[in-house]
């Protein structure tokens, strides 16, 4: 997707703020000699934004505006590391809610829906940004915030929710408890909007069927503004993202270089609009691609497909590259098996090998050990590695209320 005039327009006064403001930035663009951006060219000379970088100017040395016109801070949810210190100002927080309120919009939600909104409050960006966008919309924002499903259930019954926003594991919990129960029939519930986390299509599937629900990846991240920067609509066909507020740029994870609209890559983000920390090429190591052409729907909003993963999420066993979305592609060809599953990498000193454990849970009604054989040799035909597989019942893996880690790397410790 080719920067446009008005963008480049957009990019220049940004750097133009990040130059006075004297930031962790302006210091490294003055050094590179970078001082405008005229034309596309210029923009791609540039260099890469990383987390670590934001790390380095902890707390606040990315801020572009004066204290005075600062009135938020959010921090990353990450657990590595310093956090990242995000200011906002007021432009900043009524521009995430009007991009939030276009994600609902698109999500066919509109003023009489009622919203439960079940992410976590605070220094994370995702609760806030659920109920700023609600409310910009003018629907009801019923924010429970995450946990206390039993509290979730009833509300969900007693105010006659429409809308569940979640994380994909969250989600997950709430429709096996809902199912256990037997209270589908009691919800109004129409519509669910997910983030925070890629999900598997078996968990999608299971998601949407046991609440009788229509699904919607919302995408985001704290860095940029939080969740509500792109959605998908009601026909599926990949995350319109808002192009007046960000420009994404896809790029090969190795080279840096940029690929061609269609082609699978890393998304990178410049903020266009944003005032307490505008960042340029930021680099969010997401995983996906940009769809070419138009969306049947209408909407001239370009698009990014399904996030696939992360670039930093790759594990390696056996001198073999391997991503969480593999195991699920493969957990999901395998009949029985449900989207869980947890994966231990370990040394064993005996052997002098890595070996590597996974744990899936299947239905009751498949033969543990045959299904167990079957995802062994699936592993080893597709990925050339062998792993030892345990099934166990459905339920018995631990589910989470925010984000569900799947991948124990024992050889760190």
């Amino acid at each position: 997707m080719k920067i446009t005039e008005k963008q480049l327009s957009l990019v220049n006064e940004r750097l133009k703020a990040i130059l006075s403001s004297d930031n962790y930035f302006a210091k490294i663009y003055k050094e590179l000699g970078i001082t405008e951006i005229k034309t596309p060219e210029d923009f791609r000379k540039l260099p890469f934004i990383d987390k670590a970088e934001l790390r380095n100017a902890y707390p606040l040395g990315i801020q572009a505006a004066p204290d005075e016109e600062i009135v938020r801070i959010h921090s990353s949810s990450g657990t590595t590391g310093k956090p990242v210190i995000i200011p906002y100002t007021a432009k900043d927080v009524d521009d995430w809610a009007t991009m939030f309120a276009r994600c609902y919009e698109t999500a066919g939600i509109g003023k009489r829906d009622r919203i439960q909104i079940t992410p976590g409050y605070g220094l994370w960006t995702a609760g806030i940004g659920f109920q700023a966008g609600c409310e910009k919309l003018g629907a009801m924002a019923i924010p429970m915030g995450p946990g206390n499903t039993e509290k979730q259930l009833q509300m969900m019954q007693d105010l006659k929710s429409t809308v569940i926003c979640a994380t994909s594991s969250y989600a997950l919990l709430l429709a096996e408890e809902i199912n256990k129960r037997g209270l589908r029939d009691k919800l109004l519930l129409k519509k669910g909007v997910i983030g925070s986390e890629r999900w598997s299509d078996k968990k999608r599937e299971y998601i949407a069927n046991e609440l009788g629900i229509e699904l919607y990846d919302i995408y985001g991240l704290t860095e940029i503004y939080g969740p509500g920067i792109g959605i998908n609509c009601s026909l599926q066909t990949g995350m319109h993202y808002w192009d007046d507020y960000i420009y994404v740029e896809i790029i090969d994870p190795e080279t840096g270089e940029n690929v061609e609209d269609g082609e699978e890559g890393e998304i990178v983000i410049t903020t266009l609009v944003k005032e307490g920390a505008p960042l340029l090429r930021f680099r969010t190591h997401d995983l996906s691609r940009i769809i070419p052409g138009d969306c049947p729907c209408g909407r001239s909003y370009p698009r990014l497909d399904v996030i696939k993963g992360r670039s930093d999420d790759m594990f390696k066993v056996h001198g073999v590259n391997m991503f969480p979305s593999q195991v699920e592609e493969l957990l999901g060809t395998v009949d029985g098996v449900s989207s869980e599953y947890k994966i231990d990498i370990a040394h064993d000193d005996e052997i002098n090998r890595d070996i590597i454990l996974l744990t899936v849970e299947a239905e009751g009604r498949v033969n543990f050990e045959k299904t167990g054989e079957t995802i062994k040799n699936a592993f080893k035909s597709k990925m050339s590695v062998t792993p030892k597989v345990v099934v166990v019942s459905l339920g018995t893996l631990p589910r989470s209320e925010k984000k569900t880690k799947r991948v124990f790397d024992h050889r760190e410790e």
